[in-house]
């Protein structure tokens, strides 16, 4: 487990969780991440409220990929291939306590995307902190 320090009181990660990148095809880039590079397909989820699938795959280590894809042009993915076009999308932290890790976050003065925790795919709890905040990185917390 790595402890970041913050003053007296400390966030914990428990390492990365896994690595999200926005793609146009799924299922193209899904034959790239398992047929060519070897990862393993775990599970396609589709995330209606947020208009996104999502292919969650494991390359044998503790991080994983997850694959994203807009369903219609509403999604936040949409506008980020429409801006930035495809690529990694954000990091994910897993943290023991996402309640704990959110407040603690408030506390220095973190923007958060999130300020309570939503459904993730493959049944995670996550959140996310506003990129202005972390040098121009979306960084999402996940707590399985």
């Amino acid at each position: 487990m790595v402890v970041v320090q913050l003053d007296e009181r400390c966030i914990m990660f428990a390492g990365m969780d896994h690595v999200g990148i926005a793609v146009k095809d799924l299922d193209d880039a899904i034959r790239v991440y398992r047929d060519v590079l070897g990862y393993k397909l775990e599970a396609v989820h589709v995330l209606k409220e947020r208009r996104n699938k999502v292919a969650l795959l494991s390359g044998g280590g503790q991080t994983n990929v997850e694959l994203l894809t807009p369903v219609d042009d509403q999604s936040t993915i949409a506008k980020f291939l429409a801006t930035r076009g495809e690529g990694i999308h954000h990091f994910a932290m897993r943290v023991e306590n996402i309640e704990k890790a959110l407040q603690e976050l408030k506390d220095r003065g973190v923007t958060l995307i999130d300020e309570q925790p939503r459904a993730g795919a493959g049944g995670a709890r996550i959140a996310f902190v506003h990129p202005k905040s972390t040098k121009g990185v979306l960084l999402e917390l996940c707590e399985r």
